[in-house]
């Protein structure tokens, strides 16, 4: 696979993605001997974990800096200083300051749920033209929870997704009732594009954690977390019960790593610029709190 470019909404240009661990993502889907290492080891939760602890030993904040310096991160955005952090997960799961991502205050408004590049699926009845090569999402996978799924037959669907550079926690896309549902085990393939291109249906097989909220006017929003290879932690923060648009939700342990906004049929007129991007096959970048669409 070529590069991966995305629309940067800020910049109003087409980009190409910096990613992180790129060599060691190509060996792992693109070679033969990657691919059985996949398979053998790469994607099991206990490798995650044991990644994860190393993340959280001391000597991991040495990773903070360069990290810091070559993907050119906004300190400024941050509620901590760098040299606070106690280790690279501290660091990875950073909080930010509030007035770094400010909540688009349109009453009607949904938001994107997280940073990242987020994709468009507009009918969840056909296919896309994106990494899921004109697979269909099945949603009933997703949820496994067929009442559930049926409650967005037809719908659409905001495929998020974070890169290690990212700010990893997430948020609420609109205000409403929250109710957490489950906790669905699953491997930990990797929701890049280059790994999507091979395996698609990881967005919908790997370990992830379903919630709805029920929003105004009874606008139900599927939101589900998904795992990724050496993100097996999902952290749920929020309690059952009220919330508000922009309201953190929990955050996600090291890795790159996405969540999924379900919506029902014909009550979210999408952002324009996400419109045209996703119709083309390209990832629009955009921030946790900026304007995702308007309820119809």
């Amino acid at each position: 696979m070529d590069a991966i470019k995305f629309y940067n909404r800020y910049t109003g240009e087409i980009e190409v993605e910096q990613i992180y661990g790129e060599r060691s993502l190509r060996w792992a889907h693109e070679t033969g001997l990657g691919r059985l290492a996949l398979k053998a080891f790469l994607t099991k939760p206990w490798l995650s974990a044991l990644y994860g602890k190393r993340m959280n030993r001391a000597q991991s904040r040495d990773m903070i800096a360069p990290m810091i310096e070559e993907y050119g991160l906004d300190v400024s955005e941050f509620r901590d200083d760098p040299s606070d952090f106690e280790h690279f997960n501290a660091f990875f799961y950073r909080k930010l300051k509030p007035e770094a991502r400010p909540i688009d205050d349109a009453a009607d408004s949904v938001v994107f749920p997280a940073d990242g590049r987020h994709f468009l699926i507009p009918e969840l009845n056909n296919g896309a033209n994106f990494f899921l090569k004109g697979k269909r999402f099945d949603i009933d996978s997703l949820f496994d929870d067929s009442e559930l799924a049926n409650r967005f037959r037809g719908g659409s669907l905001v495929i998020s997704r974070l890169c290690p550079v990212d700010y990893h926690r997430f948020h609420f896309p609109v205000s409403g009732i929250y109710q957490s549902l489950s906790t669905l085990p699953g491997p930990l393939y990797s929701v890049n594009p280059i790994a999507l291109f091979m395996k698609p249906d990881s967005l919908w097989t790997n370990h992830r954690h379903v919630s709805l909220v029920t929003g105004k006017d009874g606008l139900d929003v599927g939101v589900v977390e998904i795992g990724a290879t050496l993100v097996g932690g999902i952290h749920p923060t929020a309690r059952t019960g009220a919330v508000e648009k922009g309201d953190e939700k929990g955050y996600f342990s090291f890795g790159g790593s996405c969540v999924v906004t379900v919506w029902p049929r014909d009550r979210i007129h999408f952002a324009d610029d996400l419109i045209k991007q996703s119709s083309q096959g390209v990832e629009l970048y955009a921030k946790m709190g900026d304007k995702l669409g308007m309820i119809s």
